[in-house]
């Protein structure tokens, strides 16, 4: 075969207008297309060997097809493939993140935190996809509404120092009357460290002094999770 058939044989120009990603999206509707056709939209072309789905099924491949572990690679990642450049990679990384930022919104729609379920609802996307561990705290009032979230620590991959004067400063600064504290383990692994423990005491007896109540400590690993509360470890 010709190199110039090759080219119009791969090009998505040539494909019956059905299986085009963007006529398929206006014709049956997003849910119609599979995970590589949504790529190859946000990346528009693909190579001369390769059309822009064949492209964004390798992308899919180096995530193992899982869009969570898509959204913890980084720009040079992406590049790694033939065809994506800067451009596209941060394309890619700003749509990763606008669907994981919508899983949040989702739970602060209702802002209202009464399990350890519904904040890890809302934990788990802003945590799972961390390379490092982070630590957040979860302000909330009396009456478990939502008043604040913030991220208060980072620290490495397997361990991060939280400090509980810039906790509890966060907490009093929005008027909290419970807390609820997370951070995640990378490494994948649900278990509670020593200084998981520690810290957790520290900060159950520091809520107690400022008549503040430390409601959970949430460990977010993957798409799991641990709650203190729940494990009776509060």
């Amino acid at each position: 075969m010709k190199e110039k058939d090759k080219v119009r044989k791969v090009s998505i120009r040539n494909w019956a207008e059905d299986d085009r990603p963007r006529e398929k999206l206006l014709q049956k509707g997003n849910t119609a297309l599979s995970d590589a056709e949504l790529i190859a939209i946000l990346i528009q072309s693909g190579t001369r060997e390769q059309s822009a789905v064949d492209v964004a099924r390798e992308i899919l491949k180096m995530g193992n097809h899982n869009l969570c572990h898509l959204g913890r690679l980084q720009s040079r990642d992406f590049q790694r493939i033939k065809g994506i450049g800067n451009a596209k990679a941060l394309t890619l990384m700003a749509a990763l993140e606008l669907g994981r930022r919508r899983q949040v919104s989702e739970v602060l729609i209702h802002k209202d935190i009464s399990s350890s379920r519904v904040a890890a609802e809302m934990l788990i996307p802003m945590m799972s996809d961390l390379r490092y561990e982070k630590f957040c705290v979860l302000c909330l009032s009396q009456s478990n509404k939502l008043l604040h979230c913030e991220f208060v620590s980072s620290g490495g991959q397997t361990s991060t120092v939280a400090d509980p004067k810039l906790i509890f400063k966060t907490a009093m600064q929005h008027m909290a009357g419970k807390i609820i504290v997370a951070h995640n383990h990378p490494s994948g692994s649900l278990k509670p460290s020593r200084q998981d423990r520690q810290i957790t005491e520290q900060l159950k007896e520091g809520a107690r002094l400022l008549d503040i109540q430390l409601a959970d400590h949430i460990i977010v690993a993957d798409k799991q999770y641990l709650s203190f509360a729940d494990e009776g470890l509060l």
